[in-house]
């Protein structure tokens, strides 16, 4: 499928109210623990570490972990249903595609077990330019935090915010 370029016109204030609410959203003090371990401690090698937490009820990070990819989701389903501005989201949300960036390297097979899984992220990034310039420039903050962590410096939940 060929890319395509957002369409400039400006946004409304609906979008961004939506976009106002995602920010506020995010705020939520459970919310911030499960995105700052989703982001900063949890870094599966393979889809079964993935899935040792994901199908794991007693675990409590597995609460986090659906928590944080179903919210970062149901945001992509709002712009891939045109209920907010895909380039207002873009502008304003770079989270969701360090995660589908993160669990990259495992896509493929976690989907075998769960096909839908980061698929509506997925989706933005083949459908809209400014996704995949968002996710390419994830994927370049992913390997500095990977290189952060290896040298044992810097926590590396707070990488992705860092300008380049």
């Amino acid at each position: 499928m060929e890319r395509m370029q957002m369409e400039r016109m400006l946004a409304t204030p609906a979008d961004a109210e939506i976009i106002l609410k995602l920010y506020e959203l995010r705020r939520e003090s459970l919310m911030r623990e499960a995105r700052a371990w989703v982001i900063g401690e949890f870094w599966p090698a393979t889809a079964e570490e993935y899935f040792a937490v994901a199908m794991n009820g007693s675990d409590p990070h597995s609460a986090f972990l659906r928590q944080v990819t179903s919210y970062w989701e149901m945001a992509a389903a709002m712009v891939l249903h045109g209920a907010v501005s895909a380039e207002l989201f873009v502008d304003c949300n770079a989270e969701g595609f360090l995660l589908l960036a993160k669990f990259g390297p495992i896509l493929d097979d976690i989907r075998q077990r769960m096909p839908t899984f980061m698929q509506k992220t997925s989706e933005m990034v083949k459908r809209f330019t400014a996704a995949a310039a968002r996710y390419e420039a994830a994927l370049k903050n992913l390997e500095g935090m990977r290189a952060r962590m290896q040298r044992g410096s810097n926590s590396p939940q707070y990488a992705y915010s860092q300008k380049p």
